[in-house]
């Protein structure tokens, strides 16, 4: 079978066999992000959370990065490696919080609060994390803000959802950029008021992204990777998961013996608990991307040059 056939009809075995060829042939390494579709997750040399695949970014000797992830991710390998060639397989692929907060916005905000240092969420543009202090993600927020004085003021963008957990956590104001996950910020209360009541044995573990009133319900509250971690070391066999649901096929696959219980949007007639954006990338895309090496990613090099210095503190101070 020919490689134009395989991408039109080929069977996954097929695109499974064609992508460890060009995976070989470019000396190419696959990141893949927990909310990816499962056949991504399994073609993929490391499947994790941003900040898991951000630490594989800086450190690989591949000579093609293919993220299978969204733009925001694509652009920090970028970043990491201005002189190796980043793919993604849908330049489509965003990101609400990205989106969410465009610099020029960012800029105008922060004028407004002199003097305080710019924690950003990892989920945004190249040209935002150029203005800020410090990059974070949910798996070391709470480690980067601790890291801060307590008398230095900070601003925290662009997921006030987020931001306002830390704050929680840590017994410490921040000034919140007004961003959301789209995803995170759909899920029903209700229907997991619901769940809990339908299955009383059942433990609750929710992304920090969702809004104060589904996180208040929860047993743990953590990124992704802390989520899975949490699933293999909890001893109830039932578990509620409010995150993106891509991320139950580790979760079932790290955890055979349990139930796992996703909680749906607000809105039953749409899959308001999936990322439409993650979804963007399937196999044959993956497979595309790494035969014809487009699309590939390009950060203006002033705005990479300055956004690496935030990231490289963020990875730093994970070691």
């Amino acid at each position: 079978m020919d490689q134009s056939t395989i991408a039109a009809s080929g069977t996954c075995a097929d695109l499974f066999a064609a992508i460890d060829g060009l995976r070989r042939d470019l000396k190419a390494v696959i990141l893949a992000h927990y909310y990816q579709e499962p056949d991504i997750q399994d073609i993929a040399d490391h499947v994790g959370d941003s900040l898991a695949l951000a630490q594989v970014a800086a450190e690989t000797d591949a000579e093609v990065i293919v993220f299978a992830g969204v733009h925001f991710m694509a652009e920090t390998a970028k970043i990491l490696n201005p002189d190796k060639q980043v793919l993604l397989p849908d330049l489509a692929a965003g990101c609400s919080l990205a989106d969410g907060c465009p610099p020029e916005a960012f800029g105008k905000f922060l004028a407004d609060y002199p003097g305080h240092k710019v924690i950003s969420y990892i989920n945004c543009s190249a040209a935002t994390k150029a203005m800020s202090d410090i990059i974070c993600t949910s798996g070391n927020a709470l480690k980067v803000v601790a890291s801060f004085p307590p008398d230095q003021p900070l601003v925290f963008a662009p997921d006030r959802f987020l931001g306002a957990w830390v704050s929680r956590r840590l017994g410490r104001d921040m000034a919140l950029w007004p961003g959301s996950c789209e995803v995170h910020e759909m899920f029903s209360e209700k229907k997991l008021v619901e769940l809990k009541a339908l299955c009383p044995g059942a433990v609750v573990a929710a992304h920090p992204e969702c809004p104060n009133a589904i996180l208040q319900h929860a047993d743990h509250v953590g990124s992704t990777a802390a989520i899975l971690e949490f699933a293999r070391s909890c001893p109830e066999q039932e578990i509620i998961v409010v995150t993106e649901p891509g991320i139950l096929h580790q979760m079932q696959k790290q955890n055979p013996g349990k139930t796992l219980i996703p909680v749906p949007g607000a809105d039953e007639s749409c899959s308001c608990n999936e990322c439409p954006y993650m979804k963007k990338n399937t196999l044959e895309k993956l497979y595309l991307c790494m035969r014809d090496r487009t699309p590939e990613i390009i950060v203006d090099p002033e705005v990479a040059r300055r956004a690496l210095v935030p990231i490289r503190r963020m990875l730093e101070l994970g070691r």
